[in-house]
């Protein structure tokens, strides 16, 4: 799904970042860790970072009068939801977030809260390390090694980009200690599955630990021959069945890509026909593609794998698109609807290690079809 370009790159707005933010923008490793001061208010939304810079609208329009321009990360209130015009040429989606201040297009905004935690002071006994889920806007974080190993973390650095975590991340903590610098406690953050290696330190407020029913079974009395998962690519809908009763509905993003005249190819489609679920890891790192055409992404959550090496339903935080083709041949979702699927198929994972490879015949039947009804 390709949105317009942002309008101002993100070297030209992390300069003007830097007129509030001092030198410690220059250097994302030595920031101090406290976290940012979020608007008040039950709903947000957080630009996402791939738009650099977007206009609050007057109306529910990208013709109407400009109120104001917001950068990359930036959180507004969230008032409500209503219907505008489109924004670019391939997008169908006509929804605009409503802020005290006017109008921002809703897939430029990741829906987002702000829930501080109460950070535990030691790992649980006799657990090696527990996993946490992101419950604010963003936090930000230092890398512990000398220099950052995944291509994400280093192209943050080469550019100055602030290094953050986003609301809804789930990541693997397996030390808490007290910071010298904010006398607060903070966790250390790392990739249980799919790790290439980089170790952070966040702020322990930030994160909220898994429980034991978040990851238990959905419906497990179903014969498990009886659940399917349908994902229809013209409609951009995901059902979940058990026999032919419909017991879960959702919007999905699936794979495709766009040259530059607006018309789709087909390398990074999501394969059509019945599949399985054969892995499912609470989080896990994704990373594929190319150089000029790839995707390295930390803490994807609650993954369910059912095609390929790595076609997977899972949820996503960087778009709020769902509806519109927008991934690299996985099925994308909301954290929510993703955390429903995972417990729902099987098979059934457990809080730790929270991965599980299945054999054949596999889980739960993935059809992908396109079809209109």
């Amino acid at each position: 799904m390709k949105l317009p370009e942002p309008n101002l790159s993100r070297r030209d707005f992390l300069k003007l970042a830097g007129l509030g933010l001092g030198t410690l923008a220059l250097n994302p490793f030595r920031r101090a860790l406290p976290l940012a001061d979020f608007p008040a208010s039950d709903r947000l939304g957080r630009l996402d970072r791939y738009f650099g810079k977007v206009d609050i609208k007057s109306r529910p329009d990208e013709n109407s009068t400009t109120v104001k321009p917001i950068y990359e990360d930036t959180v507004v209130i969230w008032l409500r939801e209503v219907v505008g015009t489109k924004v670019g040429y391939i997008s169908t989606n006509t929804t605009w977030v409503e802020t005290p201040e006017g109008f921002v297009y809703a897939p430029f905004l990741q829906p987002v809260r702000n829930q501080p935690n109460t950070p535990l002071n030691a790992v649980p006994t006799g657990k090696q390390g527990f996993w946490v889920e992101v419950t604010v806007p963003y936090v930000d974080f230092r890398l512990e090694n000398p220099a950052p190993i995944s291509p994400w973390l280093k192209t943050a650095v080469t550019n100055n980009w602030p290094t953050r975590l986003y609301y809804s991340q789930i990541m693997w903590v397996d030390q808490i200690k007290t910071s010298e610098m904010t006398g607060n406690l903070i966790y250390r953050i790392n990739e249980r599955i799919g790790n290439p290696g980089d170790i952070f330190w966040a702020e322990g407020v930030a994160f909220r630990p898994l429980t034991e029913d978040e990851v238990s079974p959905i419906h497990p009395d179903v014969d498990p021959n009886e659940k399917k998962v349908v994902a229809n690519l013209t409609s951009q809908t995901l059902s979940c069945f058990e026999g032919k009763k419909e017991v879960y509905f959702c919007r999905m993003s699936s794979g495709g890509k766009w040259d530059a005249n607006g018309n789709q190819v087909n390398n990074w489609s999501t394969p059509l026909g019945e599949q399985i679920t054969w892995r499912k890891s609470i989080s896990t790192h994704m990373a594929g593609g190319t150089v000029s055409g790839g995707y390295d992404t930390p803490g994807v959550s609650w993954t369910t794998l059912f095609a390929g090496e790595g076609m997977a339903i899972h949820g996503t935080f960087w778009h709020n698109d769902f509806g519109n083709p927008r991934s690299h041949g996985c099925i994308n979702v909301r954290p929510d609807d993703a955390k429903w699927i995972f417990r729902w198929t099987n098979p059934v994972v457990s809080l730790d290690p929270g991965d599980i490879i299945v054999s054949m015949p596999g889980g739960t039947h993935v059809i992908v079809i396109e079809r209109y009804f």
